[in-house]
């Protein structure tokens, strides 16, 4: 019957204008966010996680283990990464520029620094 299906199209037709009104912004994500490959082979996931990004490992013998995390937003981050093969912890700065990010940081006050640069997966 005409009239059912003119009802099934209108009910459609406020669903579909419901379910847009009242769903969440999209939230653009920042450029930190994503799995990163270091020069050892090693794949970082940075999440978000509280008012900072998480580096979580993708694999390996230290796969699952947070590696430190990251804050800031746009393109320069601040904060500490682990090298957990090293057991040392590196306070520092990250910077992303479309596919790659270049990290630096130190341990001891500065005596010893490290610079990485890993590559978008």
């Amino acid at each position: 019957a005409p009239n059912g299906r003119t009802s099934m199209i209108r009910k459609l037709i406020t669903a579909a204008a419901l379910t847009l009104a009242f769903a969440a912004p999209a939230i653009a994500s920042e450029p930190i966010e994503g799995s990163w490959k270091r020069s050892t082979g090693t794949i970082i996931k940075f999440s978000p996680c509280g008012d900072a990004f998480c580096a979580i490992v993708q694999g390996g013998k230290h796969s699952g283990k947070q590696a430190g995390s990251m804050s800031g937003s746009g393109n320069r981050y601040k904060g500490s990464l682990t090298d957990l093969d090293e057991n040392k912890k590196y306070k520092g700065k990250a910077s992303v520029n479309g596919n790659t990010m270049s990290l630096s940081g130190c341990v001891l006050g500065g005596i010893i620094c490290k610079s990485e640069t890993w590559v978008r997966q």
